[in-house]
This record gives C-alpha cells, sequence and structure tokens, in this order.
C-alpha cells in the first residue's frame, strides 16, 4: 500500500457530481471574470470566518501584497515576518518595497515567538506580519499586545490556517486584515491558483477591490494605480462547493493528529507539534522534527509513504 502527501485527485471523484454542477453553472452563465459567483463565495467565506469583507484574488502572495499596499506600506517600511515561513510572506514585503524583518520561532509551535518581537521593533516598523504555520494559529493575543503599545498593524498570513480557530475565533479574522491562499494541496483549495484578502475595515477592502482591478471599480474609470488579481468564477465556484464540506474535513485532519500525538510521544529525538491552550489548529501539515530527518524520511519511504521537507531553505 502507498500512502502519498496529498492526493488531489480523490478529492476531485469524491465530490464529482458537485464540481461538475458548479462547472456547468458557471460555463452556462457567460461571465468568465468576477461577477456573481465571485462575489457569492466572497459573502460565504466572509461569514465562515465571521469577518465583514472578503475580497477574492488571484493567489495568496498578491493577497498579502495588497493588504500592505492598501495600508500604504512601502519603500522605508519594516514589517517583521517570522523567519521560519514560506518565501512568500516575505515577498509580499519586498514586492511592495519595504524590508522585512525576521523573529525566530517559538520551538514548540514553530510559529513566531511574541517573547522576541518586541526586540525586533524600530522607529520604522510598521507591521507584524504573522504565519499560522501548518495550521497552528499564532499567539494572536500577545501579539496584538505589541502592536498596541507601538500603535501596529497586525496582519495574518492564512495560507494555511483554513478554519482553524484561536481561542473562538476563526483564522483570517484575528487581526486587522489576512491573506488566504486557495492552492489546490490547501485544506480548502481550488483547482488552480487563488486567494483572498480578509478583513473587517471596510476602507481597506475598498481599496483592495479597486488594487485587484487595475484601480477600477467601474468600466473606465480608474481612481488610483491598480493591477490584475482577479479569481477566476470558475474557482470560485469550485470553492464554493468546498466551503460546504471543510469543517467536516477539518474535525478529520484534528482527529487523525489526535492519533499521531498520542502515538508518537515519547519517542526519543522527535519533536511534535504543540498547540495552545484554547486552539483548534487545522493541521494543514502534521510537521515533525528530528536530527535524524534524512534516515526518517527514508526508513518512511521504504514503508511505502510518501513525505515532504517544509522548509529546506530558510527564505533569507
Amino acid at each position: 500500500m502507498k500512502v502519498v502527501f496529498a492526493d488531489i485527485k480523490a478529492t476531485h471523484q469524491r465530490l464529482k457530481p458537485e464540481l461538475d454542477e458548479a462547472y456547468a453553472r458557471v460555463m452556462g452563465s457567460g461571465r468568465y471574470i468576477l461577477g456573481e459567483e465571485v462575489e457569492a463565495f466572497e459573502k460565504e467565506f466572509a461569514s465562515f470566518c465571521g469577518a465583514g469583507h472578503c475580497v477574492a484574488v488571484a493567489n495568496g502572495l498578491e493577497a498579502l501584497e495588497l493588504i500592505l499596499k492598501g495600508y500604504g506600506i512601502g519603500a522605508g517600511d519594516e514589517v517583521i515576518v517570522p523567519a521560519n515561513t514560506y518565501i512568500a510572506t516575505w515577498l509580499a514585503v519586498t514586492n511592495v518595497g519595504a524590508r522585512p524583518v525576521p523573529v525566530e520561532p517559538d520551538s514548540q509551535t514553530f510559529n513566531i515567538d511574541p517573547a522576541r518581537v518586541e526586540a525586533a521593533i524600530t522607529p520604522k516598523t510598521r507591521v507584524i506580519l504573522a504565519v499560522h504555520l501548518y495550521g497552528q494559529p499564532a499567539e494572536m493575543d500577545m501579539l496584538g499586545e505589541i502592536a498596541a503599545r507601538h500603535r501596529l498593524l497586525v496582519v495574518e498570513d492564512a495560507a494555511q490556517a483554513h478554519g482553524a480557530r484561536y481561542r473562538g475565533r476563526a483564522a483570517g479574522n484575528l487581526g486587522q486584515a489576512a491573506g488566504f491562499s486557495f492552492y489546490p494541496t490547501k485544506n480548502l483549495g481550488a483547482f488552480g491558483d487563488a486567494g483572498a484578502v480578509m478583513t473587517s475595515d471596510g476602507d481597506l477592502a475598498e481599496k483592495v477591490r479597486l488594487l485587484r482591478n487595475y484601480g477600477s471599480g467601474k468600466k473606465d474609470q480608474h481612481l488610483i494605480p491598480g493591477g490584475n488579481s482577479r479569481m477566476d468564477p470558475l474557482q470560485a465556484a469550485f470553492l464554493r462547493v468546498k466551503l460546504k464540506h471543510l469543517e467536516q474535513w477539518n474535525r478529520e485532519r484534528r482527529a487523525e493528529a489526535a492519533i499521531y500525538q498520542q502515538g508518537l510521544t515519547g519517542l526519543s529525538d522527535l519533536a511534535l507539534p504543540q498547540a495552545f491552550n484554547d486552539c483548534e489548529p487545522c493541521w494543514h501539515q502534521y510537521v515533525v522534527r528530528t536530527k535524524q530527518r534524512d534516515r526518517l524520511k527514508l526508513a518512511l519511504e521504504q514503508a511505502g509513504i510518501e513525505t515532504m521537507i517544509h522548509y529546506p531553505v530558510p527564505p533569507h
């Protein structure tokens, strides 16, 4: 028996009738850029996260970029980022001309360590960009307190945290704004690239809507310099189908993570991920650490179990 790392085809087969209906609905509509399908997904996902606004965009990287642009972050500004994350977090900062300032992670959660954040703040700091790595919520209350003291924004990189909860609140509704990715392997994944900005800041949402569409809210009226970062209606329709199943899928992931946690606890030289009290990770990945990494990977491979290394090369 072979255990694959991520079987996207199996998800398609499981939901094929619903996905086929969504495909036929979009293709029959004649509307293939933005429109009602995208608007419906935005409302449904905003409701799922408990936030006021969702703006669907082309991918997760641009979701973060547009948040920073919407808040006027650029050259001369600094953004605090985790040292341990996927490179897209850093690229969002450098792409708007700002400087990423890395802070090391907590060794148990793998997320940015709030105890080290304050020492990294300078007069140029504008944002704390917190990543909910592997679907484990960052310690947002502590980060929020630090941000409030220094009058900083808190932005979530929630690219791996669809349906994760922090002390009763959903990821995506824990800071001023959040960027989501719907890359196909995510807990809520499209069948191509897609992303979203989540916020309860109405002014930011309106700015991002302009930025994603050539600076335009109405045809031929371009109010600000913008770009093209629009989610396809077809991806929105597929995501609407999958969103209905997300809570159940996350419950299944939590049950499987609990089995790993129980079965692997106590093994020497194997560091397991640890969740904060009152947090519900969505377990996008269950990532362990060991000094015998390559040996363990080979042994699992020989047993037919596929694994991946996240992330072998640090962003810097």
